[in-house]
C-alpha cells in the first residue's frame, strides 16, 4: 500500500506538473493534484495499517538474587 501510495503521488505530480500538452475536455493539472490527494490517503492508510499490526510487551522485575533490575521489551508482528 505504502509503495502504491508513492507511486500515485509522483504520477498525479507529473502530470499536475510537468505535463505540458493540452487534452480537449481533460484539465490535467486537476487530475493530477486528485491523484497527488489519493497517493498521500493511500499512503498513511499503509503507515497505519503496518504500525498497527506491532505489539510491544514491557516487562520489568528484580533479580532476587542480586536484586539487579531486569528490563525485557518484545516486539511482536501479528502475521498479515
Amino acid at each position: 500500500m505504502i509503495a502504491g501510495g508513492i507511486v500515485l503521488f509522483v504520477i498525479g505530480a507529473i502530470l499536475a506538473f510537468a505535463v505540458s500538452f493540452a487534452v480537449p475536455g481533460v484539465s490535467l493539472p486537476i487530475i493530477g493534484a486528485i491523484l497527488m490527494v489519493a497517493g498521500v490517503v493511500l499512503f498513511i492508510i499503509g503507515l497505519v495499517a503496518t504500525l498497527r499490526g506491532r505489539v510491544t510487551t514491557e516487562r520489568r522485575t528484580v533479580d532476587p538474587d542480586g536484586g539487579v533490575r531486569v528490563q525485557q521489551r518484545v516486539t511482536d508482528d501479528e502475521p498479515r
